[in-house]
């Protein structure tokens, strides 16, 4: 591990070299003007930044203000970088000259996109006067005077007006300085596309950490506790240290702002170990269960030094133990895995994705790999492929315990009797779970499967619903049932494979005409079918029902002897009285069918009405 780490880190340091260079702002500076109404100079912002390191000795080190920076102070040009610094106890001055050469007054934001910076000072400079802002982690979340996790610094210059904008930054870990200067659609929209990237990852990260939980509280498996445990700190982990919870948890709590990220770290490694000692079942007496031992208590102890450390020192400590946690859970993944147990496979592969992710995000945050924005993407990708490859594990190893339960129950049969009533108990405790699983989901399946419309529970829940509704609404409820005519000869000449195909076409001719979105289709029979009809009245009920008899009587449908065979309905409709009960309504519109079959078939009847020829 810290030989990928010293590895990284070379290439990182290699890749963020510059050369010493002065500001335009400043006597001898040659860094150019940005011209903020040209939105590819906007594109190339970091070609016109330039920075001063100043370390503890430096005469700028000192210096409150741009006024108090020395004459002679040396800047360096960014060249199109972002900046990017691991940790050290120097200042940094950066600064930008912007101008607008458009036809008019043009308003921009100045964005620095990392939100983890202890102390940030902006002076914007023009013809007239100087604003300053102070912000940052130290200071309550509202100093930044716009309510976003990065920090943002409005712009406005007028048509040919100039100014300099200078930013002091201070930190006490290390500083990424990713500035960019975008129009307030553009700010907008990138806010937009990130709130709903950021909204789907932590949503469903918070989805599988409740499943889990649930799993636990039902089943009392450990292991779900502990990857739900994991995913919950991951999950507030990554909020921290995107700018989330300083912005929603704790904006007033600026001693905390910095210390939640190593504390985070650290109940992220406890997380961690707690669930690969779970999942992968380790021996109590091996060297891989010592070792996870060893992290937990480690973990946990730094969930107190923390608090007495400096941020710096435990930022440090807590991450190495993390990339520790990390990679001897991948090396103990391989290990079981080669040793027989399948479910390690998916846990080894979830692993190596956080690897990799979590080596690239650590030297993102510590300033030895630029553009961090597109790490902590890079990390929510990882973390978000880990959690599912985790959960799949996790069913591997379901699949995989109820495999050995029916392989122990085959084997016992011919082991000691003590032993068979226990696998058989343990059989028959699932198998009960099994069932009253079973009858909860019948009892929600509100369904027909043949024709996927409501079925007859789905009509007996919703009939007194509605009939209450009318009643108290005074609007005219409608009942409607329909019959297949003549269908148990259609079924006894085709057969019933094609009787299903023809319920499946009435299905679809009476999805089609009733179609406002209170109504409802029914199957509540076998070609028995009801429609309910909120706020239609008879007279309308039966249009409708007209209209369908007529199209199913204009829908020849083909038989497999190549015959087209035509199916005609009837129809009985029954619109509610205020004072009768729901089974009456039911009983009167099957009297109207009744009537309907009685006087030649394929028609409409109505009990309260004339009957419809």
């Amino acid at each position: 591990m810290l030989l990928y780490l010293r590895t990284f880190t070379v290439l990182a340091l290699a890749a963020l070299s510059g050369m010493p260079l002065a500001l335009e702002a400043h006597p001898g500076s040659p860094c150019p003007v940005l011209d903020a109404s040209d939105a590819a100079q906007r594109e190339r912002l970091m070609n016109h930044v330039c920075f001063h390191a100043a370390a503890p000795n430096d005469p700028a080190h000192r210096a409150a203000s741009p006024d108090e920076l020395p004459a002679s102070m040396e800047w360096q040009e960014a060249r199109g970088h972002d900046l990017v610094f691991t940790h050290t106890d120097s200042v940094y001055w950066v600064h930008l000259h912007l101008t607008n050469s458009g036809a008019s007054q043009g308003f921009w934001y100045l964005k620095l996109n990392y939100p983890l910076l202890d102390e940030v000072t902006f002076w914007q400079t023009g013809a007239e006067r100087t604003t300053t802002l102070t912000t940052g982690d130290q200071y309550p979340f509202l100093s930044r005077g716009i309510d976003y996790r990065y920090f943002l610094l409005p712009v406005t210059l007028n048509t040919g007006e100039s100014q300099g904008i200078t930013l002091r930054i201070q930190s006490s870990g290390a500083l990424n300085v990713p500035l960019s200067l975008e129009t307030p659609d553009t700010m907008v929209a990138d806010s937009n596309h990130l709130t709903l990237t950021h909204g789907l990852f932590y949503g469903a990260l918070l989805v599988f950490a409740v499943f889990n939980l649930l799993l636990f509280f039902s089943s009392g498996t450990v292991y779900y506790f502990h990857n739900a445990f994991y995913m919950a700190t991951m999950g507030l982990f990554l909020f921290a240290m995107g700018g989330f919870a300083n912005q929603y948890f704790w904006p007033d709590s600026t001693g905390f702002a910095n210390t939640s990220i190593p504390l985070l770290i650290a109940v992220c490694a406890l997380a961690m170990t707690l669930f690969g000692r779970s999942f992968l079942e380790i021996a109590p007496d091996t060297l891989a269960a010592t070792t996870l031992r060893a992290q937990a208590w480690a973990s946990a102890g730094l969930l107190v030094v923390t608090f007495m450390l400096p941020y710096n020192r435990s930022i440090l400590l807590n991450t190495t133990l993390a990339l520790t946690v990390i990679g001897s859970l991948f090396v103990i993944g391989v290990l079981r895995w080669r040793q027989g147990y399948l479910p390690a496979l998916w846990y080894v592969l979830a692993w190596s994705v956080m690897l990799v992710g979590a080596l690239i995000y650590a030297l993102a945050a510590f300033g030895y790999l630029a553009d961090f924005l597109a790490r902590e993407f890079f990390m929510l990708t990882a973390i978000g492929a880990q959690v599912i490859l985790l959960n799949y594990a996790m069913v591997q190893r379901w699949r995989l315990l109820n495999q050995k339960l029916l392989d122990v129950e085959h084997n016992a049969r011919s082991e000691l009797e003590i032993k068979v009533h226990e696998r058989t108990a343990q059989l028959r405790n699932t198998m009960r779970e099994l069932e009253r699983a079973n009858r909860k989901l019948a009892t929600l399946s509100l369904n027909d499967a043949l024709t996927g419309l409501y079925n007859r529970r789905h009509l007996d829940n919703i009939l007194p619903e509605l009939c209450a509704e009318a009643r108290r609404t005074s609007q005219p409820l409608t009942l409607a049932l329909i019959d297949a005519d003549h269908f148990k000869r259609i079924n006894d000449t085709y057969g019933h494979s094609f009787g299903d195909l023809c319920l499946q076409r009435i299905a679809d001719i009476l999805s089609q005409h009733v179609k406002r979105p209170r109504d409802v289709v029914i199957r509540f029979g076998g070609e028995e079918f009801a429609l309910l009809l909120p706020g239609t009245d008879s007279e309308g009920a039966c249009r409708v029902c007209q209209d369908i008899l007529d199209d199913m009587r204009h829908t020849p449908i083909n038989a497999e002897d190549g015959s087209e065979v035509i199916i005609t309905l009837s129809a009985g409709v029954a619109r509610l009285d205020p004072a009768e009960l729901d089974q009456e309504l039911f009983r009167r519109a099957d009297e109207a069918l009744y009537q309907a079959k009685a006087s030649g078939r394929d028609r409409v009847a109505l009990t309260d009405a004339e009957a419809v020829p």
